[in-house]
């Protein structure tokens, strides 16, 4: 497989694009678990452990909001 120079600058832009999405995503997770986990474990987590995680912050969130209690 051979990709020209402008291929592979918009390839390496994407996965760039990718990764930064990824890290916010789990700095992200890092806040919301208030020092249950540090950035390194959850980098150490699979892809399947992250979804999970986050789709509970989800529900929490949005038990917080309906419950009107304060979201710190």
């Amino acid at each position: 497989m051979t990709l020209s120079i402008e291929e592979i600058e918009k390839l390496v832009e994407k996965l760039d694009k990718e990764s930064r999405a990824i890290k916010t995503d789990l700095l992200r997770m890092t806040w919301y678990m208030r020092g249950g986990v540090s950035y390194d474990d959850v980098m150490q987590m699979s892809a399947v452990e992250r979804e999970l995680i986050n789709a509970v912050i989800k529900e929490n969130i949005e038990f917080v909001k309906k419950s009107k209690m304060p979201i710190l």
